[in-house]
C-alpha cells in the first residue's frame, strides 16, 4: 500500500460506489447489444490471468458449435478508431492483449473506448449470431452483460483500493458477480469466499507456463506486465538458470532505449537467449526483433489456462445464457 495516496482512497472508494448504485438502481441505464455478452474482468489492477482465460473460453465455445468474438478497450495503442484487429498488425495500432487474443484464439476480435459501439460494429459485419466475450469488462457498466466471470488473485484480499492499492473496486463487487475464477493452488482464495459468503459458482483454473527448451545455459529474462515476479518464478520452476531477470510496468513501450539496455545487459553475461512473455513479444516489432536477435536467440514463453471440470463449467454458463 503506498501511504501517500491512502488519503484519496475513500473519495475514490466513495465515486466507486456511487457509480454502482446507480446503476444498480436503473439511474444509469446500460446499453444493450443483441448477442448474448459475458464479461471477463478482475478485481484489481492486470495481473489476474484474464487474456489466458479469454483464448481458452474461446475455445472451449467454439468447440461446442457456438461461434464468439471478443470485444476490448486496447489498452495502450495509439488509434482512437474502432475497429477489428488484423492479426498480422502491430501492437501499436491495437494494443498488446487484443493482437494476442487475435493471433492465438483464432476468432474476430474488435477494440474501441467504447464497447457498446464497438459490439455493433461486430454485429454489423457478421453473417450469423455470435457471443461477445468482453475483455477487462466487470468495471464497464455501461455495456449490459449476461454474465460476469471474475478472476481472483490472492493479493486481492490483501490490497487497497487504487490509488493507494491495487483494487479497483471493494471486495463485495463480487456479489455482482455470475462466476468466480480462482487459481487450483489458491486455498486461500477458497477460504476468503467461503467466509464471506460469496454464493456464485467457483471455477478453478491451472495455468502452465511453457518454458522453452534446448538451453543449457543462463537466459536474460525481460518482462512488462503486471506481476512480472511470478513469469520469473515460472521460468525457474520449468529448469531456467536466469542469468537476469529485468522488470519493466505493465504494457512497457518497446523503445530503442529499451532495446539498448537489453542489449548492454546481454553483452558479457554469458547468456544463451532472451526470453520473454507472449505478451511483451508481440509489442517488439520485426526490426526490435531482429536487434536482440543479432546477439542472442530471442525465446517466448507461452502461458495457458485450463479450467478444472471445463465441460461443467461451459454448462453452467451456456445455461446462464440460455443457450
Amino acid at each position: 500500500m503506498n501511504r501517500l495516496f491512502a488519503p484519496l482512497v475513500p473519495l475514490y472508494g466513495g465515486a466507486v460506489d456511487l457509480k454502482n448504485m446507480a446503476y444498480d438502481s436503473g439511474r444509469f441505464q446500460a446499453k444493450r447489444l443483441a448477442w448474448p455478452v459475458v464479461s471477463i474482468g478482475n478485481l484489481s489492477v492486470g495481473g489476474a490471468g484474464k487474456t489466458p482465460l479469454v483464448i481458452a473460453l474461446a475455445a472451449l465455445l467454439q468447440a461446442r458449435g457456438i461461434a464468439v468474438d471478443v470485444l476490448s478497450r486496447g489498452y495502450g495503442r495509439h488509434s482512437k478508431e474502432t475497429e477489428r484487429v488484423d492479426p498480422a498488425g502491430d501492437a501499436e495500432r491495437y494494443g498488446d492483449e487484443p493482437l494476442l487474443i487475435a493471433r492465438r484464439a483464432e476468432t474476430p476480435v474488435f477494440v474501441g473506448t467504447d464497447r457498446y459501439e464497438t459490439g455493433l460494429l461486430a454485429e454489423a459485419g457478421a453473417s450469423a449470431p455470435r457471443v461477445h466475450l468482453l475483455d477487462d469488462g466487470f468495471q464497464h457498466r455501461k455495456l449490459a452483460r449476461d454474465a460476469d466471470i471474475v478472476l481472483l488473485h490472492r493479493s486481492d484480499f490483501r490490497s487497497s483500493l487504487l490509488p493507494a492499492g491495487r483494487l479497483r473496486e471493494p471486495v463485495y463487487a463480487l456479489r455482482r458477480a455470475s462466476f468466480v475464477v480462482v487459481r487450483s493452488e489458491d486455498d486461500e482464495v477458497l477460504e476468503q469466499l467461503r467466509w464471506r459468503s460469496v454464493h456464485a459458482p467457483v471455477w478453478c483454473i491451472r495455468r502452465e507456463l511453457e518454458a522453452p527448451r534446448g538451453i543449457g545455459g543462463g537466459v536474460i529474462a525481460f518482462a512488462g506486465i503486471a506481476r512480472p515476479q511470478e513469469f520469473f518464478a515460472g521460468l525457474e520452476a520449468g529448469g531456467l538458470k536466469l542469468a537476469k531477470a529485468i522488470a519493466y510496468r505493465d504494457h512497457q513501450p518497446w523503445t530503442a532505449k529499451k532495446m539498448a539496455e537489453l542489449v548492454s545487459v546481454a553483452s558479457g553475461s554469458g547468456a544463451e537467449a532472451f526470453v520473454t512473455t507472449e505478451k511483451d513479444a508481440v509489442r517488439l516489432t520485426a526490426a526490435q526483433r531482429q536487434q536482440l536477435e543479432s546477439v542472442m536467440p530471442l525465446r517466448v514463453a507461452r502461458l495457458t489456462a485450463t479450467l478444472e471440470d471445463e465441460q461443467e463449467a461451459l454448462d453452467q454458463l451456456l445455461a446462464r445464457l440460455r443457450l
